[in-house]
């Protein structure tokens, strides 16, 4: 059994076994990811080497379903193995009081499947599928919880707005299959001119419903109705990273004119949605904005020209935002709540996990020798050496100081002393989850920089496109890591953020607000819809009616018309027959002796007229 079989179907067998048996959910979860993360790992080693790896399957005709195992492919399997691992380790204690554990861990692996399905595929049709069941896990995880008020109307809008953004796909993956005559991802890069333009365009709408961008950001901190597990995986490896990974995948064929529309859409975001996050009340909500703010960066990379530095950050981002999750979820069981306030001072009643949290925030905040540090570093250089510096760079130096703010304004509220917590049940599998990915966090700082060299070796391409001075990106990055936690430290949010506060808690609904951009719109077109259809309806129920009358009309007048001429001749000629047979009795006999007195009569009669004249 080949590699790529492994890492797919390991999870996904886990699934099938958990809702056939119905028993063990836990223990089967762990048993399906460890061996998918086995099989990941293997295929890494093995595309390193250059023993590169591609599975053929039967599909729609002279477009057969590939797999394939390159360098990047198998580097983002590795890390949807890793990080499922961890977040499903963690789910053992976190969900160890839920009924629904069979139902949470089958989802959840179908879940990992999916994405692996996603990273590896290598032809559009198998991308397809793959992108539909991970959108379809998601709304089955966020809405874990449907009996609890408003989870089932949050998972329905993470749905819809992801959904609908799914169209810029569809129709690209059309214009890219139909250019280049395959669909096999791999030849379609190869399309250029007016139909890389557009099909770029579209992709990046596909990835700013996944990704969460503005203006379709909303949905996000609305996801967070679902499980603690759920929110760590969907942010770090899954449903958000999958628009990231589709512009990553196909940025060698994006035009430059393309290339700076996504730069902008990822500044823009980086900077509406850092604002949320600093004036977020709540603590897993300020996450999920986070999450938003930091795929931005990512997209800068992206229309900066250098996609490896988005992968760097996707890598690190998805340790780091994991661990802040898990963490996260352990202080919400000790103060039943996720509202910050609630949870003031919760770091000192759990110091262990606090401490793993804070490495985790000053990762992301770009602190050395963090894992955040060198990715947010990379993206910085990548800025620099942009042809667009002036557009890029101010948004990625913007989005790391308010990274800093944050994170720090998180910490400080943790770690204030207020209240007492409650003793947390699983804790030790929870924290043996969130250990193991703050490690991660931590590690991945060192293996950076080798890992800089094996990408560029490998794939053949530099991380930045052009030199910049020597240290620069480095300076520039810690010194607005360094300003924005100081800002978050020492001053009062609403210092901060001044009269933008309220857009901030609002969601700026101007700038990208869920309600105005899209639900209001959408209602307006969907009611004029249904006017229309109303009015093709009564349309055509009239025009049946009208039929039916000149059917019943035409029936009355055959009836009365035709039939009934036809009808009264029958019964003339009846009665007539009638009369007439009553002169013949059809007696011979009788009918001569008549015959002979009629006749006697007639002679009788003309003698006396001859008489007479």
């Amino acid at each position: 059994m080949s590699l790529i079989t492994v890492a797919i179907l390991a999870p996904f067998s886990a699934t099938l076994l958990i809702m056939l048996l119905r028993r063990f959910p836990a223990a089967l979860a762990l048993l399906g990811a460890a061996i998918g993360l086995l099989g990941s790992l293997g295929m890494l080693a093995n595309s390193f080497k250059g023993l590169g790896e591609e599975i053929i399957l039967p599909g729609l005709p002279d477009m057969p379903l590939r797999l394939v195992a390159t360098p990047l492919t198998a580097l983002l399997s590795t890390l949807v193995a890793v990080i499922s691992t961890f977040v499903i380790v963690y789910a053992v204690g976190y969900m160890r009081k839920d009924n629904e554990k069979v139902r949470f861990f089958a989802t959840l692996l179908l879940f990992a499947a999916a994405m692996q399905t996603l990273v590896l595929a290598g032809d559009w049709i198998l991308l397809l599928s793959a992108w539909e069941l991970i959108g379809l896990s998601s709304y089955l995880l966020i809405g874990f919880w449907y009996r609890k008020p408003g989870v089932k109307s949050a998972a329905t809008r993470a749905f819809l707005v992801t959904r609908s953004a799914d169209l810029g796909l569809y129709v690209a993956v059309f214009i890219l299959i139909a250019t280049a005559g395959s669909s096999d991802i791999a030849t379609t890069l190869s399309t250029s001119g007016g139909p890389a333009i557009a099909a770029g365009i579209l992709l990046l709408v596909a990835a700013m419903g996944k990704s969460a961008q503005t203006p379709l950001h909303d949905w996000l901190q609305r996801a967070m109705a679902g499980p603690t597990p759920v929110s760590a995986l969907l942010h770090s490896a899954t449903l958000v990273a999958a628009g990231a990974i589709l512009l990553i995948r196909t940025a060698p064929m994006l035009p430059a004119d393309t290339l700076l529309v996504i730069g902008i859409v990822g500044g823009i975001t980086t900077i509406v949605t850092g604002l949320i996050a600093l004036g977020e009340s709540d603590l897993k909500r300020m996450l999920a904005a986070s999450t938003s703010s930091q795929y931005g960066l990512m997209l800068i990379a992206v229309g900066a020209g250098v996609p490896m530095a988005a992968l760097l950050h996707l890598i690190a981002h998805a340790a780091i935002k994991s661990s802040l999750f898990l963490g996260a979820g352990v202080f919400q069981h000790s103060r039943d709540s996720t509202v910050l306030e609630q949870l003031r001072g919760v770091g000192r009643n759990q110091p262990k996990i606090f401490f793993g949290f804070a490495l985790a925030a000053l990762a992301l905040a770009g602190i050395p020798p963090l894992s955040g540090f060198f990715s947010k570093d990379a993206i910085i250089a990548a800025a620099l050496s942009s042809n667009h510096i002036w557009i890029l760079l101010p948004f990625a130096v913007a989005g790391t100081v308010l990274t800093g703010a944050y994170m720090a304004r998180a910490l400080r509220i943790l770690w204030q002393k207020n209240g007492t917590s409650q003793s947390v049940s699983g804790l030790t599998w929870m924290g043996s989850g969130l250990g193991g990915l703050v490690l991660l966090a931590v590690i991945l700082g060192a293996a950076f920089p080798p890992l800089e060299l094996l990408l560029e070796s490998t794939l053949n391409i530099r991380l930045t496109e052009n030199s910049v001075t020597q240290f620069v990106p480095e300076i520039l990055g810690l010194s607005a890591a360094l300003s924005g936690l100081l800002l978050g430290w020492f001053i009062p949010v609403h210092v901060l953020l001044g009269p933008i506060l309220p857009w901030t808690k609002q969601g700026f609904a101007i700038a990208g607000g869920f309600d105005n951009l899209m639900v209001r719109p959408a209602l307006a077109i969907a009611h004029r819809c249904e006017k229309l259809e109303r009015l093709l309806y009564e349309g055509v129920l009239a025009t049946g009616r009208l039929g039916l009358k000149l059917g019943q009309l035409i029936r009355r007048n055959d009836e009365q018309g035709i039939d009934g001429f036809i009808f009264s001749f029958v019964r003339g000629t009846i009665k007539l027959g009638t009369k007439a047979r009553t002169l013949q009795s059809g007696l011979i006999h009788k009918e001569l002796a008549i015959s002979t007195i009629a006749s006697a009569i007639i002679l009788v009669f003309m003698f006396i007229t001859i008489l007479v004249y």
